[in-house]
C-alpha cells in the first residue's frame, strides 16, 4: 500500500475509496465534468499491517466484506475440493465420469 501522508491519506487508496462512495469523480479541469465509471468490481487481498505493509483507511476498507480462515492441511483442501467436484460432476455428467473424481 502507498505510504500515508501526514493526516494518514493515501491518495491511490482515496481515489478509489471515492469511486465506491460516489461511482465516479470530477475532473479537475474546468467545466469540472463528472466521470463515471460503469460495471466495475473490486477484489482485493491483504495481510496484516507490518514487513513493509501500510494499514489501510477503515473509510476503504468498509466497502469489503471479510473472509479470514486458518491454514488448512492438504489433505483437509482436497477432501472439500473432492466433495464440491463429486456434487457437481453427479448433477451433470454421465456415471463414467462421475467415477473419475475418486481419482482426481
Amino acid at each position: 500500500m502507498p505510504m500515508r501522508e501526514v493526516y494518514f491519506a493515501q491518495p491511490p487508496i482515496e481515489i478509489l475509496r471515492q469511486w465506491m462512495d460516489h461511482v465516479g469523480w470530477y475532473e479537475r479541469k474546468p467545466p469540472c465534468a463528472f466521470r463515471q465509471l460503469i460495471d466495475i468490481q473490486f477484489i482485493g487481498c491483504m495481510g496484516p499491517p507490518g514487513g513493509g505493509r501500510n494499514p489501510v483507511t477503515n473509510r476503504f476498507l468498509r466497502h469489503f466484506n471479510f473472509i479470514a480462515f486458518a491454514e488448512m492441511s492438504d489433505k483437509s483442501v482436497c477432501r472439500i475440493f473432492e466433495l464440491i467436484l463429486s456434487a457437481t460432476l453427479e448433477r451433470k455428467f454421465a456415471k463414467e465420469i462421475q467415477d473419475i473424481c475418486g481419482k482426481v
